[in-house]
């Protein structure tokens, strides 16, 4: 399993509809927490995930809608009684920010909190996949990530091998794992009864950002990209001064980027009634956009080529 959940999808303010930015990613049963606004817990209630299986929160930068969130999080998560660590990522200063944030409340937490400052090209390796740090070009220090998966073994063609006299049972799982097996006398090679590789999945979230050439080459041939479509392309010039994209200006990259699906998020509190300009100018440019809506939830299955 591979989902990501929208618990926060507004940009900079909440709005009736929007709380601040939060994104979850369900990997297999592990919850990898993507920024923590204002709210996420009880947008976490809502959706249903649970807390328990919350191993990483990533951070892309350390302004209040990205980040407000964990002392109300963990501080509920210590309630329950949690005792596992929690690892906390994000930019420059992330241990002094960790710091201030889990001491709020004079509460003392049953947990250990570990911040860890990345910065970007580093990798975060974990079993079966890695969170990669991304240079993005925001108004203060900030990173984007990339979850990529591992590439998966080829299907194991069972009537080749038996048709080549391998019987079922442990030889196959030996073939299927790149060994070569005897049977007769006769050598039969992995490469025989395997296909190819399979290219693991990857998912892009950019954080604030303004479209930058490190977010480009991050997201090629990504599955999905989660790009900043703050405003529409007549907020041009207020974009570049705060250093955030158009929904035009995000499409584009993604169209350059050959990426499959482009989702649309931190949405300005101009459109809390309308978000149609934004999609209409990204779908000029990109075909498959839709833009976020919180507790949206998107499903990616696995690669088969």
């Amino acid at each position: 399993m591979l989902r990501i959940l929208f618990l926060g999808t507004g940009g900079s303010l909440p709005t009736r509809n929007r709380n601040p930015s939060a994104i979850m990613i369900n990997r297999e049963g592990e919850l990898l927490l993507f920024d923590c606004g204002e709210g996420t817990q009880q947008q976490m209630m809502r959706a249903k995930t649970g807390m328990k299986a919350l191993t990483s929160i990533f951070v892309t930068h350390f302004h209040a809608d990205h980040m407000l969130g964990i002392p109300g999080l963990i501080q509920t998560m210590s309630f329950l009684g949690r005792t596992e660590p929690l690892q906390i990522y994000g930019p420059q200063r992330v241990n002094e920010f960790v710091k201030v944030l889990t001491e709020l409340g004079y509460y003392k937490l049953r947990f250990e909190v570990e911040a860890i400052e990345l910065v970007p090209g580093e990798l975060v390796k974990r079993d079966g996949y890695c969170i990669q740090a991304i240079e993005t070009d925001h108004s203060v220090p900030s990173l984007g990530y990339a979850l990529v998966e591992e590439s998966r073994r080829g299907r194991f063609d069972r009537e080749k091998a038996i048709a080549l006299g391998v019987p079922p049972g442990p030889l196959f799982s030996k073939l299927h794992s790149g060994v070569n097996v005897e049977v007769n006398g006769q050598l039969i090679r992995s490469e025989d009864v395997v296909g190819q590789m399979r290219p693991g999945r990857k998912v892009i979230y950019t954080g604030d950002t303004r479209p930058c050439e490190s977010i480009l080459v991050a997201s090629s041939c990504a599955d999905v990209l989660i790009h900043d479509g703050t405003l529409a392309s007549d907020q041009d010039e207020w974009a570049k001064e705060s250093k955030h994209s158009t929904a035009f200006e995000a499409a584009t990259l993604a169209k350059e980027a050959g990426v499959s699906r482009l989702v649309l998020t931190h949405i300005s509190s101009r459109y809390t009634d309308d978000a149609s300009p934004l999609l209409r100018e990204a779908q000029a440019v990109f075909e498959n956009v839709i833009i976020a809506e919180d507790l949206m939830e998107m499903d990616l299955p696995l690669k088969d080529e």
